[in-house]
Order: C-alpha cells, then sequence, then structure tokens
C-alpha cells in the first residue's frame, strides 16, 4: 500500500533529484523509496550482527574445529563415550 510523504528539502536539491530520476527513467518517489529500502535493510542487519553481553563475553574464548570436521561422528562419539 502506498502512502503519500510530504517531506521539506531544499529547492535546488529536489531540483537535481529530479533531473537526475529523469535521466535515469524512474520516479523521483521510487529512487527515494529504494533508498529508504536499503538504508532501513542495513540498519536492521547492523542490529541483527550485535551481541548479547554474554555472548560478546565468550567470543574468542575457544577455537572453532577443522573445517572438514564431521559433526555428526563427532557428535556420536562424544555420547558413546559418555554413555558407556
Amino acid at each position: 500500500m502506498n502512502t503519500k510523504l510530504t517531506l521539506t528539502i531544499e529547492q535546488e536539491v529536489i531540483k537535481r533529484a529530479k533531473e537526475y530520476a529523469k535521466n535515469q527513467n524512474r520516479s523521483l518517489s521510487d529512487i527515494i523509496e529504494n533508498y529508504l529500502k536499503i538504508l532501513t535493510k542495513e540498519e536492521q542487519k547492523e542490529k541483527d550482527k550485535k551481541l548479547n553481553p554474554i555472548v560478546k563475553s565468550l567470543k574468542g574464548s575457544f577455537k572453532m574445529p577443522k573445517a572438514d570436521m564431521d559433526y555428526k561422528k563427532e557428535l556420536r562419539d562424544r555420547l558413546e563415550k559418555k554413555y558407556s
């Protein structure tokens, strides 16, 4: 659903933006909408990247296993050892 939005922007900036949109064969509304989508998407990524304090304190406290590690085999071996 589209909603009308009123912005207050310097007249010269609007003039240049309209010219840019015309040269791109796009509407100014489309350009602004896509910019806001990108801007808010990046902010959401930043929020998702933030770690809670407990996880942050543990970061770097252990080394990751080799890339070719078989997690299922490792889990099976550890469970067998634990319950045997």
